[in-house]
């Protein structure tokens, strides 16, 4: 057997491992957790409930995986939003700004990470605290540097970090919710200045990242 031919069936259970990711996806943004078989999973996936089954031996494994995934393209992309920004500073900015705009554009996803994996229940709890503390940790990690660069006063960052991505977790959580949300990035101004002025970043630079992020908008 050919090495290429040895990868075939490799290559057909990725494809089918994604396809099953991407239906129950899907599945759960439209129906909830709770709400959601494994044969409407392999329905989406047009995979047999033993394809499904195969690949993941429960529906939480399937949902685990997936707050995982989606965790993993978030951070990818705010990695990549940052990249040529060497202010610590200005870098929080943009990282804030790029969470807002990829979850007004993709209402499904902020719900799996935010709505329902709480709905999942308890045993899920853990794994949105990692996806909690991943996230406060990159703005420490900001804030760590912009004490060290003395643009910002000593202070706790990791408290810090902390309430800024809980602020963050709030005001996704409320546009989630609400009967009729207004657009997302509407309370990113208003949040960035708090969040900025909480952290002792002066007025002239608070105001150059507030006109910095109209511009992008």
């Amino acid at each position: 057997m050919t090495e290429e031919k040895a990868r075939e069936p490799q290559e057909r259970g990725r494809e089918r491992r994604e396809r099953i990711l991407d239906a129950a996806f899907t599945t759960f943004a439209e129906r909830g957790y709770r709400d959601t078989a494994i044969d409407d999973i392999a329905r989406g996936s047009e995979t047999s409930k033993g394809g499904v089954y195969f690949h993941f031996p429960t529906k939480e494994a399937i949902f685990r995986e997936l707050m995982r995934t989606t965790a993993d393209r978030l951070d990818a992309k705010v990695t990549r939003a940052v990249a040529d920004e060497p202010d610590p500073i200005a870098a929080a900015a943009i990282a804030i700004r790029t969470v807002l705009e990829l979850f007004a554009g993709h209402r499904r996803m902020a719900r799996l990470l935010f709505l329902d994996a709480f709905g999942a229940g308890r045993v899920f709890h853990d794994e949105v605290d990692r996806l909690h503390t991943r996230f406060a940790d990159r703005i420490t990690g900001y804030l760590d540097r912009a004490v060290a660069d003395g643009v910002i006063p000593p202070l706790d960052t990791r408290v810090a970090g902390q309430a800024w991505f809980g602020a963050l977790n709030e005001i996704v959580a409320r546009w989630l919710m609400a009967e009729k949300p207004g657009h997302l990035l509407d309370a990113y101004p208003t949040l960035l200045a708090l969040l900025l002025r909480s952290v002792g970043v002066g007025e002239p630079t608070v105001a150059t990242l507030l006109a910095a992020g109209e511009e992008r908008g």
